[in-house]
This record gives C-alpha cells, sequence and structure tokens, in this order.
C-alpha cells in the first residue's frame, strides 16, 4: 500500500549570534504557541514568495520581526526541526505540521525593534542544560541540534 504524503509548512529561523555568542531570543505575545517562552527571529514562506532565493525570505522576515539590522548570513542551514502548530488546522486534517529550517547569522549593527508578534527580546547564552527555560517545541529542538553540531565542528 502507497503510503500518503504529509502537508508541511516550511518556517526559515535564524540563530542571530552577536559578538559574546548569545542568540537574540524573542519573547513570545501571549496566546501563541510559544506563550511564556522565546522564539528565533524568522517565519513562513509566502505564498507569493515560491521563487524567491531563500535570502532574501530570510531578510524579509528578519526586517519585519527585528528592524532594520545589518548581519552576515550564512545560507547553509545548521539545524532542521519539526512540530505540529495547536492553533491551526491541516487541509489532510488534524493539524498543521511545521518544518523548519535553522540558519546562522552574525549580528553587526543596528537598533533591535521588535514586531507586535513579541513582547521583548533578549541575547540569550545557548547551553544544553538551560534550553528547556527559554525555548520549547521546533526551537528548542532546533535549538539541541545546533548545539550538537558545532559541537561537531569543534
Amino acid at each position: 500500500m502507497p503510503s500518503e504524503k504529509d502537508f508541511y509548512q516550511v518556517s526559515l529561523k535564524v540563530f542571530l549570534k552577536n559578538e559574546k555568542g548569545e542568540v537574540l531570543g524573542l519573547k513570545a505575545a501571549k496566546g501563541g504557541i510559544y506563550d511564556g517562552f522565546y522564539d528565533l527571529p524568522g517565519g513562513r514562506i509566502n505564498i507569493d514568495e515560491f521563487e524567491t532565493p531563500f535570502a532574501d525570505i530570510v531578510k524579509r522576515e528578519l526586517r519585519e520581526e527585528i528592524g532594520n539590522v545589518d548581519y552576515d548570513l550564512v545560507l547553509n542551514p545548521v539545524a532542521f526541526a519539526r512540530n505540529e502548530n495547536p492553533n491551526k488546522k491541516s487541509p489532510l486534517g488534524g493539524l498543521v505540521h511545521m518544518f523548519n529550517i535553522f540558519f546562522e547569522a552574525s549580528y553587526k549593527s543596528g537598533e533591535i525593534e521588535i514586531s507586535e508578534e513579541h513582547i521583548g527580546f533578549e541575547w540569550i547564552k545557548l547551553e544544553k542544560e538551560t534550553l528547556n527555560k527559554y525555548f520549547k517545541l521546533a526551537v528548542f529542538k532546533g535549538a539541541q541540534a545546533y548545539l550538537e553540531n558545532m559541537a561537531i565542528k569543534i
């Protein structure tokens, strides 16, 4: 029997690191799936962006979520993660499945100006022991994979 194909929304997220190696965490708004935790800058690909280069999509998302900051983006994924969105229904039934692709960028300059999607921000030192204090769902899994992948590089 052939298996049925799944339906995913794709999200591009960024580990934006400052000169201390800390990552920008965006405090999630009340009522969202990350309520009480932090998200990373980035988001979903829009329907009209099918032909748009990934770097341009990431640039749009970061501008929308953190303002006009200067950064150097590495366009090689550093982690992947999946989760279900409990607030969205899939056209196939059940919850929407999210596939998250994580990139790394170095913050250079500019004032962080968060959008209405978030209620604050913090520069977070990523440590395996404290990830669950800051992140959950795909961002938590992505941060775990990112730390594991970074350890392999060293």
